[in-house]
């Protein structure tokens, strides 16, 4: 299995580079010459190099759908908590079949506000399949097959509200409501506070003969703990804050914590058990949007969820109690595409969550996979071996990365602040978009490898065609029709969990314009070994489609000559071929 695993990953890549590389124009066209594998001459400019607020997804997905009206269409699958609307843009060839009907992958971004780069991922995917439709034969006959649901943020609020508050790097998660952590009937007097006025929340230190750190002898911003039994030159005193509250704490009141990634409808369990746990599953109006979407769309055979950070690509189960509804056939696609994704985003892993990382019940993954039988990752953006391309790391890396490719950019020098506390006091440290979101010069990179895997899962959802029709005379006015339907993708129209617990209906496999007198599924062609459907024998009620194998039917008809056979599946699309 792993042998012809890999060699059908390699002649997927293969092929895709011969296409892209026929499609490229090796010419200067108004003024630039084309880099391979990137839209030359785009209709909708878009830079890739920063980070788009709530404003800026408005405007450029507007602006992809009305440049690209026959590829993508906006929609609002639903209101934030603060009333923004929820936007996602479907892009398929519309020209090419209904884009509900066809095989279809789901992407979002940024459920948790200080997650943001998984925004751009989307937003890149978006944006890239419209601009190489046409141009590119591989994206051209992927679109014409395909469906993507791409919804840029579905926490529009929460990412807002990280973008334009004081945060640091890893917070807030939702951006709702404080929370009193200590218990004094106060929820906001401790939070950070940006006393600097930089617009993010970094360090306090003090500067004390006898205290336990010193600065770094080559990186001075890097404060270094000193051995037990010497002194240093500071004293560090945390994060930027004020005790607002004379309780002798600072910062021990939380920024609101709801966690809209344990707010999902499987195996969800209350915040005493699950931190984030807010009412009820799908008790927060943005995961409710996504999930009226989802339940509404059985098309859906696939799906990417991005967080921040770490550099994994993780499937499920979140806990162990759930390892047995992944079962060996689904685990073998889960792992044929996760590791290919390790190949095209170097420095990622792999991974399961509860067994690789920690619990998480009511996550978005499981939910995907137990409720709807769908295939779906969370990739965990930005590593920090994307700083020097090395798994060798060391203390000083995110330092050295920021003085020689960063240029001190990333950096609050310290500086001089008088605290009405501690006196004289110096702030300085990373500020807000360094440590989980990507630098500028990487970000184009990571999206565009992060698509590559997205367009590697979505193409390996179902593709049926009915590979042959043939005929045998029975005499006496019957014919015998057999049928061989071949799905020619790693992904089974019908995940194992799907077969288990009837999700999804059965794949119909039927025959038109001819009288059926028995229909049935043949189990052994060779032996001519069958399953007669006595009910409704003209449409073959079949529960599964496997990845990369054939479904054998048979019919015995009588008149009829010019007949239509049709396969009708909710995840595997629907394809016709007359006789």
């Amino acid at each position: 299995m792993k042998k012809f695993r890999y060699t059908l990953l390699t002649a997927f890549v293969f092929g895709l580079m011969i296409m892209t590389s026929n499609t490229a124009k090796a010419q200067l066209t108004d003024g630039v010459f084309p880099a391979a594998g990137t839209p030359s001459n785009p209709k909708v400019e878009a830079t890739w190099n920063h980070y788009y607020n709530y404003q800026g997804i408005s405007e450029l997905t507007e602006r992809i759908a009305k440049a690209y009206p026959d590829l993508a269409k906006r929609t609002s699958i639903g209101k934030s908590y603060e009333g923004k609307d929820i936007w996602m843009l479907t892009v398929s060839n519309f020209k090419k079949g209904d884009p509900d009907r066809k095989p279809a992958i789901y992407i979002d971004g940024n459920i948790h506000s200080n997650e943001i780069q998984g925004t751009e991922m989307s937003l890149y995917t978006a944006w890239y399949l419209t601009e190489s439709f046409g141009d590119v034969k591989f994206i051209t006959e992927l679109l014409n097959d395909k469906t993507f649901y791409i919804v840029p943020t579905i926490n529009p609020d929460a990412r807002e509200h990280y973008m334009t508050e004081p945060n640091t790097g890893s917070s807030p998660r939702s951006g709702l409501k404080p929370i009193d952590d200590d218990g004094d009937g106060l929820v906001d007097e401790d939070q950070p506070d940006d006393l600097d006025g930089n617009g993010s929340i970094t360090q306090m230190r003090r500067k004390n003969p006898r205290g336990n750190f010193r600065a770094h002898p080559t990186y001075p911003n890097m404060m270094v703990r000193v051995p037990d039994d010497e002194f240093g030159d500071y004293e560090y005193l945390g994060s930027e804050g004020i005790d607002n509250d004379n309780d002798g704490r600072i910062n021990e009141d939380r920024v609101g914590y709801y966690d809209p990634n344990r707010d999902w409808g499987w195996n969800w369990q209350p915040n005493h058990i699950q931190g984030g746990a807010h009412k009820y599953p799908f008790s927060l109006p943005e995961t409710r949007a996504v999930m009226d979407f989802v339940m509404e769309r059985p098309n859906i055979a696939a799906a990417q969820s991005y967080h921040n950070s770490g550099g994994m690509i993780l499937r499920g189960p979140g806990v162990a109690e759930d390892i047995s509804t992944y079962n060996r056939q689904d685990v073998q696609v889960y792992d044929a595409i996760g590791e290919m994704g390790e190949r095209l985003i170097p420095g990622y892993r792999y991974l399961v969550v509860y067994d690789d990382l920690y619990d998480v019940f009511g996550g978005e993954l499981d939910w995907f996979y137990g409720v709807r039988g769908v295939f779906t990752y969370s990739n965990e953006l930005w590593t920090s071996y994307e700083m020097f391309q090395s798994n060798d790391r060391s203390a000083t890396d995110s330092y050295e990365f920021n003085k020689y490719l960063l240029f001190g950019d990333a950096m609050q020098e310290w500086t001089e602040y008088d605290h009405p506390q501690y006196g004289k006091i110096e702030i300085g440290g990373f500020k807000k978009n360094f440590g989980r979101a990507h630098p500028g010069f990487l970000l184009e990179q990571g999206a565009h490898r992060n698509m590559a895997f997205t367009i590697y899962h979505a193409y390996h959802t179902p593709k049926l065609t009915i590979d042959e029709i043939s005929e045998k005379n029975l005499g006496g006015g019957l014919r015998e029709v057999t049928a061989v339907v071949t799905n020619s993708r790693l992904m089974p129209t019908h995940a194992s969990i799907d077969v288990n617990n009837n999700i999804m209906p059965p794949d119909i496999i039927s025959i038109e314009g001819a009288t059926v007198e028995a229909g049935m599924i043949v189990t052994n062609r060779d032996l001519n070994q069958t399953t007669e459907q006595k009910f409704r024998p003209e449409r073959i009620e079949v529960a599964n489609i496997p990845g990369m194998s054939s479904v054998t039917v048979r019919w015995i008809i009588s008149g009829g000559n010019n007949y239509t056979v049709k396969v009708d599946s909710q995840k595997g699309g629907v394809v016709t071929k007359k006789k």
